[in-house]
């Protein structure tokens, strides 16, 4: 039986929440990867993915989180990851993704993260 994906976007303090549920593979990376993209071309680079229903992340959504990175921290963003489960979390940490991330329990937790940094103009 298939897993469901869903993804929804909202915002919170101004900053932009993608939520991400179910199974993040390689043939929902691609819709993950659109919702990115148009936050970014929105003029939106302070994004909170909120992981908190996601069950399962392939090679090719990790692959997502590292294709926008750079971009977004160039133009003074960032991406908050929270709300791992602790299987998922598991990936992450392997792949030494907590070196390159802010991995955050929760939405209110990477909100206050970002209210910490302040935006760099670009």
């Amino acid at each position: 039986m298939p897993n469901p994906f869903a993804l929804h976007t909202s915002t919170n303090e101004g900053l932009s929440v993608i939520s991400v549920e179910g199974f993040l593979d390689a043939h929902t990376a691609p819709e993950f990867e659109s919702a990115i993209q148009s936050e970014i071309d929105a003029g939106r680079t302070r994004i909170i993915v909120d992981c908190e229903k996601l069950t399962y992340i392939s090679s090719a959504g990790l692959g997502v989180f590292m294709g926008f990175i750079e971009e977004v921290r160039e133009q003074g963003g960032d991406i908050k990851i929270c709300g791992l489960t602790p299987k998922v979390r598991q990936v992450f940490e392997m792949l030494g993704f907590e070196s390159v991330y802010d991995l955050c329990p929760d939405v209110n937790d990477a909100v206050q993260r970002f209210a910490q940094t302040p935006t760099r103009e670009g």
